[in-house]
């Protein structure tokens, strides 16, 4: 068979292919929920800094020569590596880390030279250089509890956090029972962080900062405080700016009273970054800043856990469903002996969906692959085929006519012809 190169399915927004109910009601929102997309929205407007020299303020250039000057006075650091770079070679991944230190200190030198020198040491008596090579006894926590997923749409690579599986008392004492096990754990956390900065470019107009996701749910948020407080200490302390955005996921309704609280004392750079999900919205945000062929699937997307990191997974076409609303997806000019590959997958599901093949011929059937189905929220990605026995169309019904809310969704298909 002769395979079609993967291609976009046909959204028919006219009727009935599209049709939207006008009888429901407006979902109303809660204080707590307007806050919180308050929040969202003002998250938005982030911007990365520039690593070009030429383009920073001319305080900022004098800044980052008289750091250059003053570590190659300090013995210490002289033949150190940070993140294999070193920080007296004068070249451009060399100015991107020095940048790094600069802004978390606001371009105070003698500030931002400290931490770096602090950051040495930590360093050198953590192996931190080497600890991407180590074998630290956690694969039952890999692509579970913190993971490098793909990357998002500008580049970054997207670190997954998730931390329920702690609501679990054995896993707790097992991972959190005393403080060697805690030491570990936390060497573990920063050997996964590792593994993402070594995607990082360090070069201006590069790629230089990742993408964190926190997922919230089931989160013992008691038991985990001394964890989560070392953990964000340790990060803040030894890599500045290396996030671009951290975007928190299946939120309780309570973080966002706690956001209110402390937001006065949190920088407006710090707040700039964050985005902050109630459970619900949590694929219609992640497709905001990430493809669904990059998204893993318990979020909402396509890609399967464990993929791997370096193949470039097939493109994914994005569509909405309003509430109320009956989507048809169309795939035209199946020939007789084709089989056709598709991939659906609908943001919180909670939707009817169907298949069914019609036959150009007026003579033959339609036939339903598929009859209407109740997909529930924790249905994963559909992975379905179908050989035609003749020539027509495969039309795949995405039905949102019961739910007043928004469904972003995203399909990809394969179709392989019949040899001559």
């Amino acid at each position: 068979m002769e395979e079609q190169p993967l291609s976009p399915l046909s959204i028919q927004s006219s009727t009935p292919y599209i049709q939207a109910e006008t009888s429901l009601k407006p979902i109303k929102k809660s204080f707590v929920s307007s806050l919180m997309e308050v929040a969202l929205l003002k998250s938005s407007s982030f911007k990365e800094d520039t690593y070009f020299v030429s383009k920073l303020k001319s305080s900022e250039r004098k800044a980052l020569q008289e750091l250059k000057e003053r570590l190659s006075t300090t013995a210490s650091i002289e033949s150190d590596l940070m993140w294999g770079v070193s920080l007296l070679s004068g070249d451009e991944r060399a100015d991107v880390i020095l940048l790094k230190f600069l802004r978390a200190r606001d371009f105070k030198v003698s500030d931002a030279l400290t931490m770096l020198e602090k950051c040495v040491v930590w360093r050198k008596e953590f192996g931190a250089e080497k600890i991407v090579e180590e074998e630290l006894g956690f694969k039952e926590l890999e692509g579970v509890v913190a993971y490098m997923h793909s990357y998002d749409r500008d580049g970054h690579p997207v670190c997954y956090n998730a931390y329920g599986v702690f609501k679990d008392k054995e896993m707790y004492e097992k991972y959190f029972g005393d403080e060697e096990k805690l030491k570990k754990f936390l060497k573990w956390r920063v050997q996964v962080l590792e593994r993402g900065i070594k995607l990082l470019h360090f070069k201006p107009g590069g790629v230089n900062s990742i993408i964190q996701v926190t997922d919230l749910k089931d989160m013992p948020k008691r038991e985990l405080r001394v964890a989560s407080s070392k953990i964000l200490s340790l990060f803040q302390d030894n890599y500045p700016e290396m996030v671009a955005r951290k975007i928190f996921i299946n939120v309780p309704w309570y973080f966002s009273m706690l956001y209110g609280i402390f937001s006065p004392f949190l920088t407006q750079r710090t707040k700039s970054k964050f985005v902050i999900v109630r459970e619900g919205n949590v694929a219609e945000t992640l497709y905001k800043y990430i493809r669904p062929e990059n998204i893993p699937v318990q979020y909402g997307g396509l890609s399967p856990p464990g993929s791997l990191q370096n193949s470039i997974p097939k493109p994914a076409s994005e569509f909405a469903i309003k509430g109320g609303e009956k989507v048809n997806l169309e795939i035209d000019g199946v020939e007789a002996g084709a089989t056709i590959t598709w991939e659906l997958v609908v943001g919180g599901w909670e939707v009817d969906y169907s298949v069914e093949f019609v036959p150009d011929s007026e003579k033959s059937y339609t036939i339903a692959i598929q009859k209407a189905k109740w997909m529930a929220v924790s249905e994963e990605p559909i992975y379905k085929s179908f050989t035609a026995k003749e020539f027509g169309k495969l039309v795949l019904s995405v039905d949102n006519t019961n739910s007043g809310r928004k469904k972003v969704a995203a399909y990809r298909y394969i179709v392989r012809q019949p040899t001559a």
